[in-house]
């Protein structure tokens, strides 16, 4: 899919982080797919920090995705891969052993970086069940991360 066919979602993106912010941006990569949850993380240390987290169910965020250390988050193997995609971790081999496997079934990340390239976080979409994510909105997702990084400098 061609970059220019992003434009109208980047730019509804970018309105939409204008408008409510972080919590905004992430509500509305959330409505274009089937996935409860879209968080963007920063990395901190040896920890992902929630930075921010829109859920389709509307409760507050639970405490155990507030920071998660590195060693045991699905985030690990986006900053190693550059990318983590898994419709169900249940059956997904690379997982076997991972304390989250078949607990968060469906999780999709991309990397954020920095303005130099450096990694400092990741954007992600997961869900307790089995999801797919589409080409189309796996490219928004990339092209969201370059777009949300101003969010993830340290504070």
């Amino acid at each position: 899919m061609a970059s220019s066919t992003l434009t109208a979602p980047l730019d509804q993106l970018r309105a939409a982080l204008s408008e409510a912010g972080i919590d905004g941006g992430l509500k509305y990569l959330n409505q274009r797919i089937e996935h409860r949850y879209t968080a963007v993380y920063r990395l901190q240390d040896a920890r992902l920090k929630n930075i921010g987290l829109y859920d389709k169910a509307g409760e507050v965020r639970p405490e155990y995705l507030a920071e998660v250390p590195l060693d045991v988050s699905l985030c690990q193997f986006v900053l190693r891969d550059g990318s983590f995609l898994t419709r169900n971790s249940g059956q997904d081999g690379r997982l076997d052993g991972h304390p989250y496997q078949g607990v968060m079934v469906a999780y999709h990340g991309v990397p954020v970086s920095d303005e130099r390239g450096q990694l400092v976080g990741t954007l992600c979409h997961f869900d307790l069940v089995e999801r797919d994510l589409s080409a189309e909105n796996y490219l928004l997702m990339q092209q969201a991360a370059g777009v949300l990084r101003e969010f993830l400098k340290a504070d």
